[in-house]
């Protein structure tokens, strides 16, 4: 059921808080895996995806002359604190609220797993996220159109196969791995290619 991710989603911010509590503010100015943004820049805009309403986002687009990256680097900056702390307590302040944009409620799943991702991995931090969510990110992601951020086109070239996972979805050449991995990579994270086998690994590569 739809209404049943929110309660994964919420479970993903608290834990998210917990790990930002731990860094010291230097690390808070490490690039993240997110092209062109560092951890801090990745924590504001959770909270400006956090904070965003259907409506909100509709005039937010317009506003950016229907930009997403014009939209998302106005999101971050007005989010963004004069201090990791106060960030952090914008993000903690945030972390139950049920608001969305016009997506399907899975994405929230994605926008938390990935963005969770494009912070760890980079600090040398680990989660181990819960299979049913990283699974229903997978899923929406590539069922969703590249031009809406997904990678729906990417599964006619490629089948994707998780070594931890039931799941098996694609045609083409094979790539094998864990979902977390998969998912990552399907999202444009060249940092998770290490983690994956198969003739379909460059057909990633050559698409990110």
């Amino acid at each position: 059921m739809a209404q049943d991710v929110w309660p994964m989603v919420h479970a993903e911010r608290a834990a998210l808080v917990e790990d930002l509590g731990r860094l010291g503010e230097e690390q808070w100015d490490e690039p993240s895996l997110c092209a062109g943004w560092t951890v801090h820049d990745v924590v504001a805009h959770l909270v400006d995806t956090a904070r965003t309403t259907r409506l909100g986002f509709v005039v937010g687009l317009a506003g950016a002359r229907f930009d997403f990256d014009r939209q998302n680097a106005r999101g971050v900056a007005r989010e963004r604190g004069a201090t990791p702390g106060e960030t952090l307590e914008r993000l903690r302040r945030v972390a139950s609220r049920r608001s969305t944009p016009p997506a399907p409620l899975d994405s929230r799943l994605v926008e938390e797993v990935v963005h969770g991702e494009d912070i760890r991995r980079p600090l040398g931090l680990t989660r181990a996220y819960p299979p049913s969510a990283v699974g229903r990110a997978l899923r929406l992601q590539v069922r969703t159109p590249a031009s809406f951020g997904g990678a729906r086109e990417l599964l006619a070239r490629v089948r994707l196969s998780a070594t931890d996972a039931d799941v098996r979805m694609g045609a083409g050449p094979e790539v094998t791995g864990p979902a977390l991995s998969l998912l990552l990579a399907v999202c444009g994270r060249e940092a998770a290619f290490g983690d994956l086998d198969g003739p379909g690994v460059a057909v990633l590569s050559s698409a990110s």
